[in-house]
C-alpha cells in the first residue's frame, strides 16, 4: 500500500461533497486514495445483513455481530480485494476489458461513471440473456446500432419519410438504452464486476458458463462460492460501493 497523500477525514469530505454527482468519478483523483481498513470503516463497507439473512457460506469473512447485524472483517476484504486486483492487472497486461455490472436503481449512475472514468464496457439496465453466451449474436446487434448511430450523424437517414426517421430514432434509442454500455465490446471480455450479487445472479451465471471470472462484492447474504473472486462488503450502502468502485478504478487506471 503506498503512503496516505491526504487523510482519512479529507478522503471522506471529497467523496461526500461528489455523493450528489451524476458523473462522480470524471473528476475524482484517485491517486491520493489510500486502501485501508480505516477508509472502509468510514464507508460502511463493514456492515452486512441481519444475522438470519446471513449465508453460511460467508461465515469465515464474518468479524463479529453487533446488535443482530453480521460485521465484515476488513482485513479480510483487504485480503480479497488484492485476489481480485492481481487477477484485474493481469486482464490489463492481455488487453482485455472488465464489464462493470450494477443494475440496481441507487448505483445505475456510479458504476457508469466509474465504468467510463475507466473505458471499460457497463451494463447498468437489465442483464441481456445471451450477452456472454450468446456473444456473436449481441456482438452483431452492437455492430448495427453502431453503424446506424454513425449513419444518424452522417445525415443518411434524411433520405427516408419524417415517420421513418423518427421510427428508426426511437428504435436506436432503445438499443443505445439496452447495450449502449457494452456496444465497444468486440471480444469476450477478460472478467466481469458486479456490485450486487444477488441483484444480478444472471450475469455472474452467464460468466460461469463460458469461464469468464467473476469478481463481486459480496455481502451476508450471497454464496461466495459462485464468485472466482468475491470481495466481502457491504453492497446496499452507496458509501460503501463507491469507494470499492474507487479502489477497482485505482487499480485499472494505475501506470
Amino acid at each position: 500500500m503506498e503512503e496516505d497523500k491526504k487523510s482519512p477525514d479529507d478522503v471522506q469530505a471529497e467523496i461526500s461533497k461528489k455523493n450528489s454527482s451524476e458523473d462522480y468519478f470524471a473528476d475524482f483523483n484517485l491517486a491520493d486514495l489510500n486502501i485501508s481498513v480505516e477508509n472502509m470503516l468510514k464507508s460502511g463497507v463493514h456492515f452486512g445483513h441481519q444475522k438470519p439473512r446471513k449465508d453460511p457460506r460467508m461465515e469465515k469473512y464474518i468479524f463479529t455481530t453487533r446488535k443482530g447485524v453480521s460485521i465484515i472483517d476488513l482485513q479480510k476484504t483487504l485480503e480479497k480485494m488484492e485476489e481480485a486486483f492481481e487477477l484485474i492487472r493481469k486482464i490489463k497486461s492481455e488487453g482485455k476489458k472488465i464489464i462493470f455490472v450494477g443494475t440496481k436503481k441507487q448505483v445505475k449512475d456510479i458504476v457508469k461513471s466509474a465504468a467510463l472514468r475507466c473505458e471499460m464496457p457497463y451494463v447498468v439496465e437489465r442483464w441481456l440473456g445471451g450477452t456472454l453466451t450468446n456473444f456473436k449474436i449481441i456482438k452483431g446487434r452492437t455492430r448495427y446500432l453502431k453503424d446506424s448511430q454513425e449513419k444518424l450523424s452522417q445525415g443518411e437517414f434524411k433520405k427516408y419519410t419524417k415517420l421513418e426517421q423518427i421510427k428508426k430514432s426511437e428504435e436506436l434509442e432503445k438499443l443505445e438504452k439496452k447495450m449502449g454500455g457494452i456496444k465497444h465490446l468486440d471480444e469476450m471480455p477478460g472478467a466481469i464486476f458486479v456490485t450486487d450479487a444477488k441483484e444480478d445472479e444472471l450475469a455472474i451465471k452467464e460468466a460461469k458458463k463460458v469461464n469468464v471470472p467473476v469478481i463481486a462484492l459480496s455481502d451476508t447474504n450471497v454464496n461466495p462460492t459462485l464468485i472466482n473472486y468475491p470481495i466481502p462488503a457491504n453492497d446496499d450502502a452507496i458509501s460503501s460501493v463507491r469507494l470499492l468502485l474507487s479502489y477497482i478504478c485505482k487499480v485499472i487506471l494505475e501506470k
